[in-house]
């Protein structure tokens, strides 16, 4: 019986050590690594880019080869539909595109100003595309040229932008969002949809990449956009400050101290009275205090108190100015909506329909509760007059 049964195992072990005719070949796929999306000139269809990957090329050089060949391949061609470009594609590659390991996709601003919704349907639909890619928006620059920025760290531009979207995240200054978050809040009723905005800056071999400041969508159209302190105070709001610098003027008024973000939490809790909306926003947050450029002795009760007076201030700033300009723009991007509904069920569904007529004129309270509570090393000043 034993003898048996170690037969039955050896034929399943060795069942399971066979191939499988529905494996698929890694040389029998281009595998996308980025997209980008543009209008086309001529004919105002979509050009569509997608930037492959070269894998033998990204081997040769780990080995030190000296070659100037790029380690991908951007491939662009046009048509009505992403759908029916992707499948031109096959005029032009050997190989079938393979979505799965796809990292950005970057809309130029005339395709997101026309509305994104008809050209990331197909990356929503098929079974073979990936919805954690990032998405950005072009203000100024060609998608496909963005593509084709060399940098400095890494072999290939789609990679290079997704690890810089999320290195910035450290200093709570960009937003990132992944395409199935920015589809959902496409989908939403009232919540506005956003992503990051990515330029070229400097030319020739010089040019870089930058990301900064935040696109904001109403339904699935560009309707204007958030700058650096903006964005940040949407961050505040949306509960995605972790960490950062503030930057506030010494007490005295002399100089400049830099206030390193430890950790911040945010609560968002909507109140009905008498019919009318008030939005109440709770920060809470600590930090450090991470330089000064004033002589003066912060470590004291006293300056420390006045110290974050100022961070307060200068966070409740960075919030009023992003919900200034998201009333202006009539693009609820916090969800301030959906916090309603949430709480007020019953009376939502009166709500819901009026919404873009209350979102611009409702009431914001915002409340800070700031600490410092460290100083570093050192408690004075390194070079504190005498």
């Amino acid at each position: 019986m034993r003898k048996a049964i170690v037969i039955i195992l050896c034929i399943s072990l060795t069942l399971n050590l066979t191939g499988c005719w529905s494996q698929r070949e890694l040389n029998d796929y281009a595998v996308v690594v980025g997209v980008g999306i543009d209008k086309d000139e001529e004919t105002g269809n979509i050009l569509l880019t997608a930037q492959i990957a070269k894998p033998g090329k990204l081997a040769k050089d780990s080995k030190g080869s000296g070659s100037n060949e790029k380690a991908y391949w951007n491939i662009s061609d046009t048509g009505e539909t992403i759908f029916s470009t992707v499948r031109e594609y096959t005029h032009e590659s050997s190989r079938r595109l393979y979505w799965q390991h796809n990292k950005i996709i970057i809309f130029c601003r005339e395709i997101a100003e026309d509305g994104v919704l008809n050209c990331i349907d197909y990356f929503v639909r098929d079974h073979e595309t990936r919805t954690a890619a990032e998405i950005f928006v072009s203000d100024t620059d060609k998608a496909s040229d963005i593509l084709d920025v060399k940098p400095e760290l890494e072999k290939i531009p789609s990679i290079d932008i997704d690890k810089l979207i999320k290195v910035q995240q450290l200093n709570s200054e960009t937003y990132s969002i992944n395409l199935l978050t920015f589809i959902q809040r496409l989908m939403s009723k009232t919540t506005a949809s956003v992503a990051p905005l990515i330029k070229i800056t400097g030319e020739g071999e010089e040019q870089k990449i930058s990301v900064s400041g935040t696109a904001v969508f109403k339904k699935d159209k560009l309707v204007g956009k958030l700058n650096k302190p903006e964005t940040r105070g949407l961050l505040w709001v949306d509960d995605k400050v972790k960490s950062g610098i503030v930057v506030v003027d010494c007490p005295g008024g002399d100089g400049k101290v830099d206030l390193e973000i430890m950790k911040a939490s945010s609560t968002v809790t909507p109140e009905i009275e008498n019919g009318n909306i008030t939005i109440k926003i709770k920060i809470k947050e600590k930090s450090n205090l991470g330089s000064q450029s004033c002589t003066e002795d912060l470590a004291t009760s006293k300056m420390l108190e006045a110290l974050e007076e100022k961070l307060a201030s200068a966070i409740r700033d960075e919030i009023t100015a992003s919900v200034e300009k998201a009333q202006a723009l009539n693009a609820d991007i916090f969800g301030f909506g959906e916090a309603v509904h949430r709480k007020y069920r019953n009376q939502w569904k009166d709500l819901e329909s009026k919404w873009d007529e209350i979102f611009p004129s409702i009431q914001v309270e915002i409340k800070v509760d700031a600490e410092i509570y460290g100083t570093g090393k050192i408690s004075k000043p390194a070079y504190a007059e005498d």
